[in-house]
């Protein structure tokens, strides 16, 4: 792998003379990983077929890019699928303020599938939130939200072949037809073993996943508890539970259905 480190005044930004005032932390250089495009390097390709993400993409494509362009070096977030109509990727987390600084944690990663978007579109918002989550857990001080820090990352995965833009409007974008069959249901399962026998699986809200497996490990009734994800339609009916409730099921369903999905951990 091929890595460039990058001082901001090599890349055309002098903080001194930006509009938005100067950047409090000048003096650290930002090094930043690319790999060229050689055998076991993604090279994009914008290709417009329309789709739709679940969280499996979303976890793979993050890997892939957090190791192709930022040498895996940033935390794995918490990650989310939503709807929004107004935006298109989301980057939260927490703040935990000490006495000579303040720090950044549970960060949490979404994005959207209100609307159909190619591939493509779908990755140049991943890497938007993944600059966010780079100088965010870098605890580098950026000139604004999308300042000299960001706009330069952004410009140097835009010469790689992303189209990753500061803000992207949503006026002529097609709703997801949610009937068409592009659409992926995807599915967090917690199946549950009690110790007198029962069997129970729940569909869980990705949101409150940590939580919820956090209160299985202290629950002294649960045998055993496992993760997992699933297209199965059978659980399409079933609420997003975010606490531990579940629907009752046969030892021979429950092996069958866990048998069928595929295994996670937090």
């Amino acid at each position: 792998m091929n890595s460039r480190t990058l001082a901001f005044n090599n890349m055309g930004l002098d903080p001194k003379n930006s509009a938005n005032g100067p950047l409090r932390v000048w003096s650290f250089m930002l090094t930043f990983a690319f790999r060229n495009n050689s055998i076991g390097a993604f090279a994009p390709s914008p290709i417009l077929l329309s789709m739709q993400i679940d969280i499996l993409w979303l976890r793979k494509w993050f890997d892939t890019f957090n190791q192709q362009y930022f040498d895996g070096g940033l935390p794995t977030p918490r990650f989310h699928i939503g709807h929004s109509r107004t935006q298109l990727g989301t980057l939260s987390y927490k703040r935990k303020r000490g006495l000579m600084r303040t720090s950044l944690y549970d960060f949490a990663l979404g994005m959207s599938n209100y609307y159909d978007q190619s591939e493509h579109q779908f990755q140049s918002v991943l890497l938007h939130e993944m600059i966010h989550l780079s100088i965010a857990a870098s605890g580098l001080t950026d000139t604004a939200p999308h300042g000299v820090v960001f706009r330069g990352m952004m410009s140097r995965l835009n010469r790689e072949g992303w189209h990753i833009h500061v803000t992207t409007s949503t006026r002529g974008m097609q709703k997801a037809f949610t009937g068409s069959e592009r659409v992926i249901g995807q599915y967090l399962v917690l199946a549950i073993e009690l110790a007198d026998g029962r069997h129970f699986l729940s569909s869980v809200s990705p949101r409150h996943a940590r939580a919820l497996n956090e209160r299985v490990r202290q629950a002294s009734e649960v045998r055993q508890a496992a993760w997992y994800t699933t297209t199965d339609p059978w659980f399409a009916d079933m609420p997003k539970v975010r606490s531990l409730r579940g629907r009752r099921v046969s030892a021979e369903v429950f092996a069958n259905k866990t048998a069928r999905m595929k295994p996670i951990a937090f």
